[in-house]
């Protein structure tokens, strides 16, 4: 559910001015905004200079209209610079803070993008999970090599006896998804 049927704008802005709002309407698949697919639109618009934000939301209609951003890229056909505005976040109502747009800034590449990358997708990470760590949960890891469960108490208690059992009726699997 990480796509969106919502219509999607944009408004690039550069040193010498901006685009303003401008719809994506078509991209080269037929079907626009699915989950893991990239997009890829043409926005024609005079010469910005060096592109410094953008501004890119929803407008919230259609059925399943939260939307997961990862990335933007924009490719200057002039100065064949590529412009990477991260963001790994929702544009949903119901999700994250419940924006349904968000102001991103460039990725200067010279402080090492991948790092800010690898930082965000951090950041986003704990704010889907902290939940698991507020007081009073008690939290359970599948421990693959035992076969049993490794449980970390409310009371600050650990249980690494590997008990096959599933005691608390909570079970959290954590893995590395590729």
């Amino acid at each position: 559910n990480a796509g969106t049927e919502a219509d999607v704008y944009i408004s690039v802005y550069g040193e010498r001015g901006d685009t303003g709002s401008r719809q994506l309407l078509r991209s080269q698949k037929p079907k626009k905004f699915l989950k893991g697919q990239t997009d890829i639109f043409a926005v024609e618009a005079v010469h910005l200079g060096h592109l410094y934000k953008i501004v890119i939301g929803h407008n919230g209609l259609g059925s399943g209209n939260g939307w997961f951003l990862d990335k933007v890229v924009i490719k200057d056909p002039i100065t064949d610079l590529d412009y990477t505005f991260l963001c790994h976040r929702w544009l949903d109502q119901g999700q994250d803070d419940g924006n349904i747009a968000r102001e991103l800034t460039v990725t200067d590449a010279s402080t090492f993008p991948g790092r800010q990358e690898l930082e965000l997708k951090r950041e986003e990470t704990w704010a889907a999970e902290k939940w698991k760590f507020q007081k009073g949960n008690t939290l359970q890891f599948y421990n693959r090599l035992t076969h049993g469960f490794i449980c970390l108490s409310p009371d600050s208690r650990v249980d690494a006896l590997g008990d096959k059992k599933n005691k608390y009726g909570k079970l959290f699997f954590m893995w590395k998804c590729m």
